[in-house]
């Protein structure tokens, strides 16, 4: 697990905080290299039930993502297949303003195969340990009935 926690701390990520008005968009951009897993994290702190859309395109305006958001804190995924300049819109849809933090960045998930391994083959461990365990366990019944 510390392994997997540290995998997700080195990847590349870049944050940025902006207050929408009603109707207003914001745009945040990455440049991602090779192909991989991309997220994007929105939270807001002061939620008093906002909505947000969220759109992620490629460099060619591409949309590959789009979300209505409804939560205090937002967490999306989406999958890029080249390199290049990805931007995530961000467009409020009430009729407050909204302050925002945005969090766009890679999961590097190609970096967690091995810990998922290692995660794997200790459950299974455990698992078999504990079935060992029971199969060999029994309970005493008394010789006697009480009634």
């Amino acid at each position: 697990m510390i392994w997997i926690s540290l995998v997700f701390l080195e990847g590349e990520k870049i944050s940025d905080e902006f207050l929408l008005e009603s109707s207003e968009s914001n745009s945040v951009s990455m440049n991602f290299k090779d192909s991989g897993i991309g997220f994007y994290k929105i939270f807001m702190p002061e939620y008093l039930g906002h909505e947000i859309f969220v759109q992620v395109r490629d460099m060619n305006k591409n949309i590959i993502s789009e979300q209505n958001v409804h939560t205090k804190m937002s967490v999306g995924y989406f999958k890029f297949e080249k390199s290049g300049k990805y931007t995530i819109n961000l467009s409020n849809v009430s009729k407050d303003q909204i302050n925002l933090q945005v969090e766009v960045g890679e999961t590097n998930s190609q970096n967690l195969i091995p810990s998922g391994m290692i995660i794997l083959i200790g459950a299974i461990i455990i698992i078999t340990t504990s079935f060992l365990k029971l199969k060999n366990y029994k309970i005493e019944q008394p010789d006697e009935n009480i009634s």
